[in-house]
C-alpha cells in the first residue's frame, strides 16, 4: 500500500477533533441500513417474538448517568 492510498488527517481550525478523508474503496455517504439506530423497536405484529425472562426489565432499565 502506498502513502497515496491512505487516509489523511485534516486539522479543523477551532475544533478539538480532526477529520479523516474517506478510506480507499469506501463511500462517504451512509448506507440506508445505518439510519436505523439501536433503539428502534421492531415493527409491531400480532405475534409476540421470543423473549427471555429479563427482556422486559432490560428495556425499562436506564443507566445511572441518564
Amino acid at each position: 500500500m502506498s502513502s497515496t492510498d491512505r487516509q489523511r488527517i485534516h486539522r479543523v481550525p477551532g475544533s478539538r477533533r480532526a477529520k479523516l478523508t474517506p478510506a480507499p474503496g469506501t463511500s462517504p455517504e451512509p448506507v440506508p441500513a445505518d439510519d436505523e439506530g439501536p433503539d428502534t423497536a421492531p415493527p409491531v405484529t400480532g405475534e409476540k417474538t421470543a423473549s427471555g425472562p429479563n427482556d422486559e426489565r432490560l428495556r425499562r432499565d436506564v443507566p445511572p448517568h441518564y
